[in-house]
């Protein structure tokens, strides 16, 4: 990350673009929503916690409430895909694993998956394992979502489940962060976004609002 002060306020039912053409830097900004990257100065809150004085297992939890896409290969292979897409739920939620097992499917089949894939994720072919990826950040009805990965872009019909899972986790008021390598989707008028920003050397830069 660059060595310059941030200022970003998130809102529920946000919706953040940001063009991050340094991938390393776009991980970084990920780690510092979440807690997870050391300050200078200042501080970083979710849900009105102070990252930096929250207890450990607080954050833990709190971290549990946070979606986010990690690249096709960031999986434990010794894992199924479905426990590396339920792992994070399962040490957060009261909810049955039934229930969760039921919902990741519907998402998996929403993102174009015929159901919760049970093999191995080097098992899945490339496309598939981005789709898996997608229903990691949204299972669980998260209350940040942050997508980071650029392999999004290269899975040819993606984009429209992920603005309709985008939609439906804005409608249930919970607040998105897009961070994307190029200008395509940055560009695209379609793609409704509260507040259009590039991140660079100089810190985050406002483009433009858009309804």
């Amino acid at each position: 990350m660059p060595p310059v002060p941030l200022n970003l306020r998130v809102m529920a039912e946000d919706s953040i673009l940001i063009e991050a053409q340094d991938q390393t830097q776009a991980a970084e900004f990920a780690d510092l929503c979440c807690g997870l990257l050391p300050l200078q100065s200042g501080s970083v809150s979710f849900l009105g916690n102070d990252w930096a004085s929250t207890p450990h297992e607080r954050a833990s939890a709190l971290r549990g409430r946070i979606g986010q896409t990690c690249g096709a290969h960031s999986w434990i292979r010794f894992l199924g895909a479905d426990a590396n897409i339920l792992l994070q739920q399962l040490h957060h939620t009261r909810l049955s694993l039934e229930l969760l097992r039921d919902r990741a499917a519907e998402l998996s089949r929403a993102f174009g998956l015929p159901g919760l894939p049970l093999v191995r994720p080097h098992e899945l072919r490339f496309d598939d394992r981005v789709r898996a990826t997608c229903v990691r950040a949204f299972v669980g009805e998260p209350r940040l979502v942050i997508l980071k990965s650029h392999e999004l872009e290269q899975v040819a019909g993606l984009r429209i489940a992920v603005l309709d899972a985008l939609a439906a986790a804005r409608n249930r008021q919970a607040a998105t962060i897009w961070l994307m390598p190029g200008h395509d989707v940055w560009h695209d008028r379609s793609v409704p976004a509260t507040m259009r920003l590039r991140l660079t050397d100089h810190g985050l830069v406002t483009s433009q609002m858009s309804a």
